[in-house]
């Protein structure tokens, strides 16, 4: 699930990231943590461990969180 999450985010987000698959597979599994993290503090209860659209979908939008984060943290220090 982290290699889709991942994918899914850089395809939304597509552009000059560092990084092959490992790092994409990476970025979509912390998404998924992320992402329900996020969804646990607007008060929704999450389906943890279970692979579903969508669980899909919350570590996609984790992903492209830290996605969005890494960038304006490296284009500030460029």
């Amino acid at each position: 699930m982290g290699l889709i999450a991942g994918a899914l985010a850089k395809l939304a987000m597509p552009g000059p990231d560092p990084g092959g698959i490992l790092v994409t597979i990476l970025i979509g599994i912390v998404g998924a943590f992320v992402g329900g993290w996020l969804l646990n503090l607007l008060g929704f209860s999450g389906s943890a461990g279970q692979i579903s659209l969508g669980s899909i979908f919350t570590a996609t939008v984790g992903a492209i969180v830290l996605l969005v984060v890494y960038r304006l943290i490296t284009r500030r220090l460029a």
